[in-house]
């Protein structure tokens, strides 16, 4: 999980709320210049001080972590203060203050780096500088959340946290949102097949992502909300076309599938940029971003399943050979061979539905 630093140094209206929702989101530590702001922080928040033009004062009883600024000159007692941790911060405005903030990457236990230029390649630098140090806390500056998600994702690792400005009440809830938004992973359980028909004609969604699947790795669709099996991505070869390894041939657009933040979409509210979870044979997920669904009419197979605790599940499919789902171990399986007592990967939500989120009430599913 990403850490969530918020940045007090200018909050000049609401601090006292700002504080006090940052705690309660459990925000891991929050910046400031004046040590007495950080005086009344309960242990759970890590205290960390970046005075202006690095004047430390006598005492840094409410201090964990002191940053200075390199750029401004280190001061002598800087790492003599056995009382807290030292750390470094560096705004990068230049190919000098970048190597400083490589050198930080990699010496530093925590390093607090600002890119004033939009381009990321500067902190792809540095991530790829201090690979090697696993155990320094490499923390961005950013402007905002949007900023935020997209530093979180860069060379695939990211930044260890970010630092954010606290101009509002609601900055530390959707800064956490957003640190926390990594799906994590599903308990998949194996379905046993119990039938399978042809159903006639209808509208199959194809789901084109941004992303390359990997070979035991697809997405959950389903019927039910309540009962998904697991879709295999193009990434195996098929007679008569090339591999697409974006793509998952879904299922029939009322279908649904998993997407982020715990909710539920059709298939056919998937639009460019949505975003939906892959998910392997061993249950981890990743988001993805759509770049495309392609809604075309085809003949639809129903795929009738069962759970270990007699669960019913139900998938509609184009019906056509190349059309595959997940067995267990990965096991690549064509939808039009299925038989009774075939054995597939699915997921079993427990919660009802209601335009995609989970909700605590009755409701009865066909």
């Amino acid at each position: 999980m990403k850490l969530s630093w918020l940045d007090i140094r200018d909050t000049s209206t609401a601090k006292s709320a700002i504080i006090e929702e940052a705690i309660h989101q459990r925000i891991e530590a929050i910046v400031a210049a004046d040590v007495a702001d950080l005086a009344d922080l309960p242990p759970t928040v890590k205290r960390v001080l970046l005075p202006h033009g690095n004047a430390l004062p006598e005492s840094l009883e409410s201090v964990d972590i002191v940053l200075l600024d390199v750029t401004k000159g280190v001061p002598p007692e800087y790492g003599s203060r056995p009382d807290v941790e030292f750390g470094q911060f560096v705004e990068v405005i230049d190919a000098e203050t970048l190597d400083k903030a490589c050198v930080a990457a990699r010496t530093q236990a925590w390093s607090v780096i600002l890119f004033r230029d939009p381009t990321k390649i500067p902190l792809e630098i540095v991530l790829a500088a201090a690979h090697q140090a696993t155990d320094n806390v490499i923390i961005t500056a950013v402007a905002d959340v949007e900023e935020a998600e997209i530093v979180f994702g860069v060379l695939e690792r990211g930044s260890d946290g970010v630092l954010l400005p606290a101009r509002a009440v609601g900055d530390a809830t959707a800064l956490r949102t957003a640190a926390t938004s990594e799906p994590g992973s599903l308990d998949l359980v194996e379905l046993e097949i119990t039938g399978i028909s042809h159903v006639g004609m209808g509208e199959r969604a194809c789901v084109d992502t941004c992303s390359h699947f990997r070979e035991d790795e697809g997405i959950l669709v389903g019927s039910h909300s309540k009962g998904m099996i697991l879709c295999c991505s193009e990434t195996h070869p098929l007679p008569y076309m090339p591999t697409r390894p974006f793509r998952v041939n879904a299922g029939a657009i009322h279908s649904y599938t998993l997407s982020g933040e715990g909710r539920t979409n059709y298939l056919s509210e998937l639009t460019a940029g949505s975003k939906v979870r892959a998910v392997d044979s061993k249950g981890a997920t990743r988001l993805v971003t759509v770049g495309r669904v392609k809604i075309e009419s085809r003949p639809l197979l129903a795929i009738d399943a069962v759970g270990p605790q007699g669960e019913q599940v139900n998938l509609i499919v184009q019906d056509d050979w190349h059309v595959r789902v997940l067995g267990p171990q990965g096991v690549v399986l064509n939808t039009t061979e299925l038989r009774p007592g075939d054995r597939v990967l699915g997921y079993l939500p427990t919660a009802e539905r209601h335009v995609g989120y989970p909700i605590d009430e009755f409701c009865l599913e066909k």
